[in-house]
């Protein structure tokens, strides 16, 4: 019992999801987007030598003796 409530419920909200869900605010989706890619930056490939950066992501680096090789 009470199964047939339950349904028309379901159905009734999914109606209003298919029908009547939420208004998109394209103005301010326009704003967010052109806002965020001015923020983000990414490394260049031209800044600094690679075997100083991958000393410098390295924990171990500084145990390294390079004249043991």
């Amino acid at each position: 019992m009470g199964r047939g409530r339950a349904k028309a419920k379901q159905t009734k909200v999914a109606r209003e999801l298919k029908y009547g869900g939420p208004q998109t605010d394209f103005d301010r989706l326009q704003a967010e987007l052109a806002g965020s890619a001015g923020t983000h930056s990414s490394p260049r490939a031209g800044d600094g030598d690679a075997a100083d950066d991958a000393q410098a992501d390295d924990p171990y680096a500084k145990y390294y003796d390079e004249s043991a090789d």
